[in-house]
Order: structure tokens, then sequence, then C-alpha cells
């Protein structure tokens, strides 16, 4: 039996994207778990892994964001089983990336990524990931085992619902995933990547609070530091404000896709407005307009 779980803050965005995605993907028996949260996204994905531990029949305890919506998919299913046949296999994501050093995942290489990012603001777009479209998919990128995967969407094997939880003192939002691969790895099970594809409605501010997240950066790269294969060394007092200093580079990093998403977005509602029939009628009136400002000016 697949379980499905989803800590809920927003009725509306559950309604209009997890609940139908799950509808489309769950099988006969699948029990969905969705609830309205209680703290921390630690302790709510901790309340699922409690519920679904205890059930003799589970094959897989899926949770999404709110607001990712999964896609029709007949194989879902099979695709995760195929996955877990591999007794080793502790979490599966859509997304996911080699050498990761921190919470900032995306800093790695990502080898695996089938999802849409959709947004509303200036208008409403997306963007595609690199291995969506199956006949688009890059040479390089292919499924199998990564440091970390991406939360929006991730598999938990009985193993890893029965054996490990979510940190609860690491924060109330950032890291949770990041922070379960590595326990997931530190006792010699795999994170790996599935095909298992989903739109993740999401704001172009990809770190929406960049002070709450360079904390969590910070403890869990304390956590685990000199604990993982990419990580570096030093002395207390200078590890320290490197941490820091990474934590700060990583969020600007973030910051800096974010408005780099919202400048292509700006730009393709810019050149949809110049090829309106509208915009090519008023053209004369533009020129009439410049040219009387320009004579103004020199009067």
């Amino acid at each position: 039996m697949i379980i499905f779980g989803t800590a809920i803050t927003s009725a509306e965005q559950h309604e209009r994207f997890a609940a139908p995605g799950i509808a489309r993907v769950r099988e006969p028996d699948s029990k969905i778990f969705a609830h309205q949260t209680t703290g921390s996204v630690f302790r709510n994905y901790n309340l699922m892994l409690d519920l679904a531990r205890d059930e003799p029949d589970l094959e897989a305890l899926v949770i999404v964001h709110q607001d990712t919506e999964m896609l029709e998919d007949p194989e879902f299913g099979s695709k995760i089983r195929a996955a877990l046949a591999d007794p080793d296999v502790a979490i599966i994501g859509c997304v996911g990336a080699i050498g990761v050093r921190s919470i900032a995942w995306w800093q790695g290489a990502v080898t695996w990524a089938s999802f849409i990012h959709r947004y509303e603001e200036l208008g409403g777009g997306e963007v595609t990931a690199m291995t969506f479209s199956d006949d688009t998919t890059p040479l390089f990128a292919e499924l199998g085992e990564v440091d970390s995967i991406d939360g929006f969407l991730m598999v938990l094997s009985p193993w890893a619902v029965r054996n490990l939880r979510f940190d609860e003192s690491l924060g109330r939002l950032h890291g949770y995933d990041f922070d379960i691969c590595c326990q997931a790895r530190a006792a010699g099970k795999k994170v790996v990547t599935a095909n298992l594809k989903a739109i993740h409605h999401h704001s172009l501010d990809l770190i929406s609070d960049p002070d709450t997240w360079t904390e969590a950066y910070i403890r869990i790269a304390e956590k685990w530091d000199g604990q993982l294969p990419h990580g570096d060394q030093g002395t207390d007092d200078w590890r320290a404000l490197s941490i820091r200093a990474q934590a700060e580079s990583a969020c600007a990093m973030g910051q800096a896709t974010s408005y780099e998403l919202k400048y292509h977005a700006a730009l393709g509602l810019v050149k949809e407005m110049e090829n309106s029939t509208s915009w090519r009628l008023t053209k004369p009136l533009r020129a009439a307009g410049r040219l009387f400002r320009r004579r103004s000016k020199t009067a």
C-alpha cells in the first residue's frame, strides 16, 4: 500500500494542487494523510511518519507540498516499487543532485529534474526543468543515486518511515529534505531519483525569508560538519565564519536566481505585449509622442 501525506497551511492551495494530483496517481487501497499543520514542517512530517509506521502493508509514504500537483501517470506506483526493489534505497525524489554540501542542493550537479515550476506573478508562466520532457532530456541527465533531493515531492521507504525522523531542532521550514537525506546516507542507505512528473506551483521568490534560511543553513551545516564527503575542514572559529559566509553566499545565489526568473518572466510579458494587435496599431501614436517630447526639450 502506498500512502500519501500533505501538511496543509492553505486549504485553497491544497484543494487546487495537491488533492487533485494525489487523486490522479493513488491506487484503490491508498491512504491519504492530509491535516492542518501544527508547528513546523519537521513536526508535521514526523506526525505522518508516526501514522504510517504501524501500517503492516506499507510499501511507501509519498509526502507532497500542498502546492505540488502530480500529473497523470498510470505507472506512478510501478516506478516507486521498481526503485524500492533495491532494499538499500530509503528516499526517492523527482529532483536530485550530486556533490551537495548544504541545504542549497542546487549548488551541486543536478542529475534529474522532472517537474515544471509554475508561477502566478507577472501574468503567470512556467519554467520547465531539464528532464520533464522525455524528448528533450540532455544526454548527461540520468536517474540513480544522488546526495540530496528537493523535498516538494519525496517518497520514503518503509525502512525510512520506521527508522528516520525529521530533526525538529533545526528550525521550522528549511532544510528538512537535505537533513533527512543525510540521515539516510549516514545509515548506509541510498537516496535516488525517479521519473515522477509534477508541477510545483511556487512563487518566483525561491527564498522568501533569507534570514531564516541562512540560520537553517548554519544549523544543518554544523550538525553534519565533517561527516559529509564533500565538506571542508577547519578550526572552530574560522569554521563558524566560513559556514556563515557560505550560507549568505548560497542565499544570495538563490535570490539571484529568483531575480533572473522574474526578469525572463517580465521579458516574456513585454514580448507578448509588443506582438499584440493593439501595440502595433498604436505604434504611430507612440512615435508622434516621442517626436513631440524631443521638440519640447529643445524649445
